[in-house]
């Protein structure tokens, strides 16, 4: 197989790599946007319809210092929010002032069979000049026969990155999904949903 030169052409308009013939494309389902609010929830557009949504947040900025994000899954429209879910959380770092720097995994973020919200973030700075952003996949939820996975990467403040993964242990359809700080409310900022065909 040869390779294909781009030619400074954008990625959107390849109709043929290699021996893949169709690239996908995502497609937005709705935006939601913050305005001192204590959570941000999709309880409309999670269907059979796609088997991967994509949720974006862009400049998500807290109400209150030193916060984390985030969020849980419904299997009955939204009306509760406590599915099982294992997980895992790593993070790397590099203050501003050059002070410290490093990478771990968070053993006191992570869950075994939890039914509570699942971290996405590290501490979020509520100064002016802070905020998050990143990405969040979740894997097939429509499915009535397997779990669902998800994974997400973000990054806040004086970059503080964080990878999260782990599975819905469940087989009934996740078909909600609510955000929200660990503590106070979510000052401004996006969340846009996307389809991945």
């Amino acid at each position: 197989m040869s390779l294909i030169k781009l030619n400074d052409r954008a990625v959107k308009d390849v109709t043929q790599f290699g021996s893949i013939s169709s690239l996908g494309s995502l497609t937005h389902i709705s935006t939601a946007t913050a305005s001192s609010s204590a959570s941000i929830e999709f309880t409309s557009g999670i269907d059979s319809t796609y088997k991967e949504y994509v949720f974006y947040f862009v400049n998500i900025h807290p109400a209150t210092n030193n916060v984390t994000l985030q969020f849980q899954c419904s299997t009955d429209g939204g009306s509760n929010y406590n599915t099982t879910l294992t997980s895992t959380i790593f993070r790397t770092y590099h203050e501003e002032n050059d002070a410290s720097a490093g990478l771990g995994y968070k053993t006191d973020q992570d869950q075994a069979q939890g039914t509570g919200f699942q971290i996405i973030s590290q501490s979020i700075s509520n100064n002016n000049d802070d905020c998050f952003g990143g990405n969040l996949s979740l894997f097939n939820p429509s499915s009535t026969t397997y779990v669902k996975h998800y994974m997400s990467r973000v990054v806040a403040n004086y970059v503080t990155e964080a990878y999260t993964a782990g599975y819905f242990n469940t087989t009934s359809s996740i078909n909600a999904i609510r955000f929200q700080m660990s503590s106070g409310n979510i000052d401004s900022g996006q969340i846009l949903l996307f389809g991945v065909n």
